[in-house]
């Protein structure tokens, strides 16, 4: 059983690699086969993400897990490693995956041959950079992540979509040429990409060459930080989103918390307290990147008239919190961040889904999106559902779509009593404790900062609402499916989760977060045996 066990780290990789190769095979002609296939395989990653959750909280002192492909060294081999951090993004992943794919076997999955491998390619990229432990890996599993995502940004024939693709394209082979570039630079000074590794050579690299690694660090950063949608890097982000098929936005809208992953996980480990001369470089680029972010975002939230970008904004505004966050350097906010992270993943995805289904039932004049015009008649290329009507009209139907577009608005916004609310507070409350001293500015900053991105938010979702709801031209019902509706409920009744169960939750977060500021446990259990260079100068 236990041996097992060993082997379920790499399982995440391999489910949707095999089931994604296998639908290709079938061709696209047995649908059903490729449905099937798609759900079990989905659904698995669930079963299997939350066991590696379990495992990584484990109380027994080997939280940490390392999977050697080959049996390898780990500094030769191909390294997985999972931890709690690497099991929350895991369990996220696999929780979208499964909402974006059920929302998609209505019709979404027939406008293109490819969509189910490709989903599946997308969920195995997700999950590969999430796991591995090594640079040049996650340059690798980035790149099957973009071009699964390029196809499903491209999904369909809508000629807006096409437009607003190019740029996510063009923008995300930039950033795969700077990831080489900084890679390659780090590799030169210090002869490793493992990431345990390289957080013990760091701090022993000579005087002359510390420049060239944090050039290099610097460089790889950027690349984050674009995937992460920080200002103005993000630019493209909106647009594309937007544009995409409501199941393809829902499972890309994680695609920024991977950035946020990798900066939270290369920041802490590689300059971290223990890094030298190079302990906290960066860190001030975070705060103020993530401050004008969410000054950005929620400028383009009060902005926008199209829920799409209104959607689109609202990720600015999850990015810049989380950076922020993350950049203070502290502990419990930084737990408090992981908090807002679940919330803001579930809630986004679960909005993009819901906008297809609210602007459905609205005269195709008033702002409808694009992506509802291709899917249910009002384009001029889409044949693959004329002659299907687009669902039957469900009892209640605009009470259903009114509560979850509420439930939305107060996650996003942060308002109380769901879990948008603990999360901001738990990212504050660590922050005011400084006992006698004064606040610094920081604290501040980030105060005014989450307040008002909140009232921008909820400003611009009650405008949103009640344009939909309230102020509409016509009085028809919207058509839906139970297999459209229920993931959207299914993701809000998460965020209650969260809520209810704020109290373990918060405990795994700070534990998660405890372990990032405490990285010895991480190279341990990755380098059992030290591997240093006897010199600085052997760092090269």
């Amino acid at each position: 059983m236990t041996a097992w066990l060993d082997h379920l780290t790499i399982a995440p990789i391999l489910v949707p690699l095999l089931a994604g190769t296998l639908m290709i095979l079938a061709g696209g002609q047995r649908r059903s086969f490729r449905v099937g296939l798609g759900l079990l395989s989905t659904f698995a990653l669930v079963v299997i993400s939350v066991m590696l959750l379990q495992m990584a909280d484990a109380a027994d002192g080997a939280a940490t897990r390392v999977y050697r492909l080959g049996d390898w060294p780990s500094i030769f081999a191909i390294v997985l490693v999972l931890d709690r951090l690497s099991a929350l993004m895991l369990v996220l992943t696999a929780i979208l995956g499964a909402a974006a794919l059920v929302f998609s076997i209505a019709r979404w999955d027939r406008a293109g041959a490819n969509f189910l491998p490709l989903f599946q390619f997308q969920l195995m990229g997700l999950n590969g950079a999430f796991l591995t432990g090594d640079l040049f890996n996650l340059f690798v599993f980035f790149e099957v992540m973009l071009t699964a995502s390029f196809g499903l940004a491209l999904h369909g024939p809508e000629a807006a979509r096409v437009r607003a693709s190019l740029h996510y394209v063009a923008v995300n082979l930039t950033s795969s040429l700077l990831f080489l570039i900084g890679v390659s630079m780090i590799y030169g000074v210090t002869g490793t990409l493992n990431m345990a590794d390289l957080a013990e050579r760091i701090p022993v690299v000579a005087a002359e060459d510390r420049a060239l690694v944090e050039v290099g660090a610097a460089i790889v950063g950027v690349v984050f930080l674009i995937k992460a949608a920080m200002w103005p890097v993000g630019f493209w982000l909106p647009t594309t989103y937007g544009a995409a098929s409501a199941p393809a936005a829902g499972i890309l809208s994680i695609l920024s918390k991977v950035g946020i992953y990798a900066v939270l996980r290369l920041w802490l480990l590689l300059f971290g307290d223990s890094a030298g001369d190079s302990a906290g470089f960066g860190g001030d680029w975070l705060i103020y990147g993530g401050l004008v972010t969410i000054a950005f975002g929620s400028i383009a939230v009060l902005a926008t008239q199209n829920m799409g970008r209104l959607a689109g904004a609202c990720i600015f505004v999850s990015s810049g919190t989380l950076l922020l966050a993350i950049g203070t350097g502290h502990v419990s906010v930084t737990g408090g961040a992981l908090y807002y992270l679940a919330t803001s993943v579930l809630a986004i995805a679960a909005f993009y889904l819901l906008i297809e289904l609210v602007e459905r039932g609205r005269d195709v004049g008033a702002d409808v999106l694009a992506v509802t015009r291709e899917a249910y008649g009002e384009g001029e290329e889409e044949d693959f559902d004329e002659e299907e009507e687009p669902g039957i009209a469900i009892p209640a139907s605009k009470a259903i779509l009114g509560l979850g577009f509420m439930g939305c608005a107060l996650l996003l916004a942060g308002l109380p009593p769901l879990s948008g609310f603990l999360a901001k507070l738990a990212i504050l409350a660590p922050l005011f404790e400084t006992g006698n001293e004064p606040l610094p500015d920081t604290t501040w900053a980030v105060l005014i900062a989450l307040i008002a991105s909140g009232l921008a938010t909820i400003v611009a979702m009650t405008r949103a609402g009640i344009d939909a709801f309230w102020a509409a031209s016509t009085e028809s019902v919207p058509m839906m499916r139970l297999t459209e509706i229920t993931p959207v409920i299914v993701l809000l009744l998460l965020c209650g989760a969260l809520t209810v169960q704020a109290g373990p939750v918060m405990r795994y977060m700070q534990s998660t977060a405890e372990s990032l500021y405490q990285p010895a446990g991480y190279v341990r259990a990755v380098l059992p045996v030290p591997h240093l260079p006897e010199t600085e100068g052997d760092a090269r």
